[in-house]
């Protein structure tokens, strides 16, 4: 019970994320590289103050490492998504993980494919074709948004495959993204320049927040959850994320104005999905347990 609560704050901090995408005045490289070295910084000082910093051998590191070169890869189309977009766009699109998350996971895992799960998450898919036809200025940054969704589905089955302390894997996976992006970021700012690379005091304030809030905290809960709860049932409960970050941006943005009907729709199939896997799953582990009795 403790780690589905977990796993609902981390779905809830999660809807913050896309508010700072819009709020913070800086392309979308250039806020995954702050947001990335901010919280791999103040992990660092939080380690000190215990004295504990995580101690891997050198397979476990560069593992580690990749799976936080693909967070960095995720964050780095997601708010692509919400730039090229908006917020209601970007974090419906990430309902998309529980469709790649049935994918991957038994090529990855080797393990048995579900039918039924493909089933819950198709109904996802429909309504993220619906939401796909509301505006046509919006498909690049959907486009984007379903590529941030099979990169998150691969870091969260390679994040169940990898069986290390949740502090270990948070300090290498945010050295790792940190790391991609770095490389990366001359290439991206010659093919995106702008004027200004600094940050501005509110932008900092606001990244200093989504550092450690919505980076730190919500990725040790799912680090967490993902040791006793199915990878495709954390996905699927993600698909939660944009109820919250519709109605956060709907309060602080005001896109509620710029939502059609088959928008609307769209995100009833898809919180659909996550009720109908939620209730299933539960009726049959009910049925299971009573046959036991």
């Amino acid at each position: 019970m403790i780690n589905y609560i977990k796993l609902h704050i981390s779905v809830l901090l999660a809807g913050f994320t896309g508010i700072f995408g819009k709020l913070i005045n800086l392309n979308e490289g250039l806020l995954v590289f702050y947001r990335l070295w901010l919280a791999f910084i103040i992990l660092c000082v939080l380690l000190g103050f215990v004295k504990k910093f995580p101690k891997e051998n050198f397979s476990a590191c560069i593992k580690l490492l990749g799976i936080g070169a693909l967070l960095g890869l995720h964050f780095l189309l997601f708010y692509g998504s919400i730039k090229y977009s908006n917020v209601s766009v970007g974090v419906v699109c990430y309902s998309l993980v529980g469709f790649f998350t049935v994918i991957f996971e038994p090529l990855i895992e080797k393990t048995k494919f579900s039918a039924t799960d493909l089933f819950y998450s198709l109904i996802a898919v429909a309504g993220i074709g619906l939401i796909f036809n509301f505006d046509t200025g919006c498909r690049f940054g959907i486009l984007l948004g379903i590529l941030s969704a099979a990169v998150f589905a691969l870091y969260t089955i390679y994040n169940k495959v990898v069986d290390k302390p949740s502090k270990s894997m948070l300090f290498y996976e945010l050295a790792g993204g940190a790391l991609f992006i770095t490389l990366i970021m001359p290439f991206y700012l010659y093919f995106n320049p702008v004027k200004h690379i600094l940050p501005s005091y509110s932008d900092f304030g606001y990244l200093i927040i989504l550092a450690f809030f919505c980076t730190i905290g919500l990725y040790i809960l799912h680090i967490q959850v993902l040791k006793t709860i199915p990878p495709f049932t954390v996905s699927l409960c993600g698909n939660l994320e944009p109820l919250y970050g519709i109605g956060i941006a709907a309060v602080f943005l005001g896109e509620a104005k710029e939502l059609n009907l088959a928008f609307f729709i769209g995100l009833a199939l898809i919180l659909l999905s996550v009720f109908l896997q939620s209730f299933l799953k539960h009726y049959h582990c009910s049925r299971l347990n009573k046959s036991f009795d």
